[in-house]
Order: structure tokens, then sequence, then C-alpha cells
């Protein structure tokens, strides 16, 4: 297959590794701070009752028999028996240290598992939580996705994130400082009021950041939740399929060459619950047309990206 005009994460996984990855979800927390309204925050206004879990029937597992399960579906259907653990759904770090450790432990005995990806928020990464990710970086490769969403208050507010651009720019300064471990972002496209000016700004601050990757999505509308009452009431109109490609590929124009892409849009893995719009329902959809609008554009990832000449300021 011809190399994408992105630089795709599996570049990176196969430079490391030799060898093609799977990440798997697994589940282990069962709850977030906005879940609990700690400091009265709310739910997220996109989030469903899963808490982002893609296969929310396998969270009354345990641990070892959900990456059993993996090893005997995935890895015949992939042809592949190398795993990363993904600690996806809800918040893992907001679980105590010892659960936490306990999970490393029991994920990595499988010889299959070649690392941990940890899924969390800004706001839940604390000291110990740092010490225990270097302590397992340094036994195994532990990759950190940060759920960003936006570097704009006005647009976190909107999503109900309960933290600050300036909380997330902390604390990804705080794990590049403190740790060794691989950094990635989550980053939401598709909002209100958003403009080009804030793509390409985004993609300035990301590079500027630092981070190892960045995975993209487009907010669409899942049921019971209170982004489907603003769908419902015409308050909030999903992005359109062709708009939202034409973002992606102004934010990859603008960002470092250097940052690995982890998707370009998000997926509902859960077709029954999508309400809009149709089309995050195909994953190679959206991504092919990226591709195909970028060689007929001649764009490729990093074509306007200017190196910064010191570190982001807010």
């Amino acid at each position: 297959m011809q190399n994408p005009p992105f630089n795709s994460i599996s570049n990176f996984y196969k430079s490391k590794f030799g060898q093609k990855i799977l990440k798997v979800p697994v589940s282990i927390a069962t709850d977030c701070p906005n879940r609990q309204g700690l400091k009265n925050m709310q739910t997220c206004i996109f989030c469903d009752e899963w808490g982002s879990s893609a296969y929310p029937d396998q969270r009354v597992q345990e641990l070892s028999a959900q990456i059993q399960s993996y090893k005997t579906t995935l890895g015949a259907r992939y042809r592949s028996q190398a795993f990363f653990a993904y600690f996806q759904a809800y918040t893992s770090t907001f679980l105590g240290l010892t659960k936490l450790r306990k999970s490393f432990e029991t994920a990595l005995s499988f010889s299959e598992v070649q690392g941990l990806v940890i899924g969390t928020r800004p706001d839940c990464v604390s000291a110990a939580v740092l010490d225990l990710w270097q302590e397992y970086h340094q036994k195994k490769f532990v990759s950190v996705e940060l759920g960003v969403q936006s570097f704009f208050d006005d647009q976190l507010l909107f999503l109900k994130r309960g933290h600050s651009a300036k909380t997330s720019i902390e604390t990804i300064e705080r794990i590049r400082r403190q740790t060794s471990v691989d950094l990635g972002i989550h980053l939401m496209f598709g909002l209100p009021n958003e403009t080009d000016a804030h793509i390409v700004e985004t993609a300035r601050i990301v590079s500027n950041l630092g981070v190892d990757h960045v995975k993209l999505h487009n907010l669409h509308v899942l049921k019971n939740t209170p982004l489907e009452d603003l769908y419902l009431r015409g308050s909030f109109m999903p992005i359109e399929f062709e708009e939202y490609s034409r973002r992606v590929i102004l934010f990859l124009q603008h960002l470092s060459p250097d940052i690995y892409i982890q998707r370009l849009g998000a997926v509902a893995s859960r077709w029954d619950e999508l309400v809009a719009p149709s089309w995050t329902r195909y994953k190679m959809r959206t991504y092919q047309f990226i591709i195909d609008q970028m060689n007929d554009q001649g764009a490729v990832q990093g074509q306007y990206f200017i190196a910064p000449k010191e570190r982001y300021q807010q």
C-alpha cells in the first residue's frame, strides 16, 4: 500500500516493533470526575453511558478475560499476535494506584502484550501517576493519550469538559518534563463557531508542545447524551463530511511533519446509538477520502509548518 501524505502511526509502530501492533481496548474504570459531579462538573456533552468504551459488553469481564478474548478474535482476523492493552473507557487514572498497578501487571503478564496505552484527562494526572507511568515505561512501552479535545476555553465550556486549555498545556508540559512516555492527544473538530484560524492555531500549539501523536475526531451525536438534546432542538448541527475533511487537511498542512497521526476521524462502533451524522459510521471512507483529496491537491503534512522559535506561551 502506498504511504499516505501524512505521518501515519503505523510507520512508528513498524519501525519500533518490527511488526504490526493491534491496539485493543480494555475496561477497568467505571467512572470519571465529570460523571461524579466533582467541583460542580457535568457529564461531557458528547459522552454516552459507556464512557467511550468501544465494547461495553466486555466491562463485566475480568481484565485477563478481556485480553484473552481479543487474542482469540482479533488476532485471527488481523493475523497478528502483538497487542497494546488500551485502557480506554472513562478515566483510568481516576482509579487508585494499587488497582492501576495490578491492572498493568495483569496486562503485561501476556507475552503478546507489547505495551500499555492509557487514556486519561488533563486534570487527572497526579505526580504519583506520572511516577507509575515512568516506572512501567522503563520495563515496557507506555503510551498516554490525553483527551484535550480543544485548546480554546469557549469550546471546552460548550463540551462541558471541566478543564481549561491552560490545564491541558501545563499537563502536557509536566508529562514531557517528568517522564519519557510516548505522548498523544485527542482533538475534536466540528465544534460551534469553529474557524480556519482555530484549526491553524491548534496545529501551531500542538507542534510547539511537541507531542508524539494526535488522534482526530469529528464531534458527533450519540443517543442519551446532552448533545442529542441540543441536536433535537436544532441548537447543534454536526459538521458535513466534506467540510470536516477540509479542516483535517488544513490542520495537517500546518502540523509538524514529525508528529504521528493516530486517526483522521471518529468512528461510531455502535451504529444503533449514532444519531448524526451518518457518515461517522464509515472509518475507511473518511480515511480514503482525505487521502484522495490531499493527493489531488498536492497537500502533505507539514507543508506550511513553521518551526517555533520558542515554546508555546498562552
